[in-house]
């Protein structure tokens, strides 16, 4: 569509106005067209997770909101620290649910180190990694791993595809071993499960599928994760929690997203990512973000590349024939 004046407040909202109609449109859904009786949120200590959990609370009542803390071994202590800030400054039912034996049963763990000895043999349950995406200097990003021995020395490796996508399904077990968790006390509570993605992570494809990209509803999937942050401010998140950088939380070395996924800082790629959905000229992106009409360009290409390339992890199970309305 073409694009209106763009300019450095093209992003902001309206915050009571955008909380009181996810309220009215979330408590219609649950209630109405899931015939449930509140809303789980699994709650990371992260902004995505407080705030749904905050406009669930607005929509529904603390009564009718449970809260998960879902840690596993390779979890920041400050997770599950912020995770209980959260639940007390909402005044909300939550439990924990330590996912790190599940996990390890599974072989999450083993999965993961095997594939690692692919590109770095000398690796041991001792060491801790992540995974970064570098530049390759020519335009194009390539997935590296970090290994941190258990004397603190980092190598960075070089991912064969076998050994990305073997690290990556292991680790997957995470947000699915999570989902599973909270869609039980769901079905015991006979409520609906809350997604908590943002715009960006919802149109990037930054979830897994049938893990946290799983959900009855997804009540900040609209918005653009600037205006996650605004809600936060006027919902009265704990200002710990805003002021949290965006992490995974996946890997046993601090990782932030950026490192993991996206090519620029949330906030850049919020008008990337708004630019390229309207029409909005690279030039003019370039002159609110500080970037050049070159990395403004580059970004575009790569919110498209991952579109084509995540779009399956937005379709539904593909049938042979179509089986009349359900």
């Amino acid at each position: 569509m073409p694009h209106t004046a763009f300019s450095k407040d093209i992003l902001r909202i309206d915050a009571a106005a955008t909380a009181q109609r996810i309220r009215e449109i979330l408590k219609q859904q649950v209630f109405t067209q899931l015939k449930r009786r509140g809303i789980v949120v699994g709650l990371s200590g992260g902004i995505d997770s407080s705030v749904t959990a905050a406009l669930a609370v607005r929509a529904l009542g603390k009564d009718r909101v449970f809260g998960l803390f879902m840690p596993e071994t390779d979890s920041s202590d400050e997770g599950l620290q912020f995770g209980r800030l959260l639940a007390d400054a909402l005044g909300i039912d939550a439990v924990l649910e330590d996912i790190g034996p599940i996990l390890k049963a599974a072989g999450c763990y083993a999965r993961r180190d095997a594939a690692i000895k692919k590109v770095f043999p000398d690796y041991t349950p001792d060491y801790k990694c992540k995974l970064v995406l570098s530049s390759t200097g020519d335009g194009y990003a390539i997935s590296s791993l970090i290994v941190q021995s258990p004397a603190g020395v980092q190598t960075k490796v070089r991912l064969t595809a076998e050994a990305y996508l073997g690290i990556v399904a292991a680790t997957n077990f995470k947000q699915r071993t999570r989902k599973m968790l909270e869609y039980y006390h769901a079905d015991r509570l006979n409520y609906a499960v809350a997604g908590t993605p943002n715009r960006l992570e919802y149109d990037q494809g930054f979830f897994v599928k049938n893990g946290d990209g799983s959900a009855d509803v997804k009540p900040i999937a609209h918005l653009y994760k600037s205006q996650v942050y605004q809600l936060a401010e006027f919902l009265g998140i704990p200002k710990e929690i805003q002021l949290r950088p965006s992490t995974t939380d996946t890997y046993s070395l601090p990782q932030s997203q950026e490192e993991f996924y996206f090519a620029l800082p949330h906030d850049k790629m919020d008008y990337c990512l708004y630019g390229i959905n309207n029409g909005v000229p690279a030039a003019d992106v370039a002159a609110v973000t500080g970037l050049t009409p070159q990395q403004v360009e580059k970004a575009y290409r790569d919110i498209t590349t991952k579109r084509n390339a995540t779009r399956y992890l937005h379709l539904e199970p593909l049938l042979i024939e179509g089986v009349g309305e359900i």
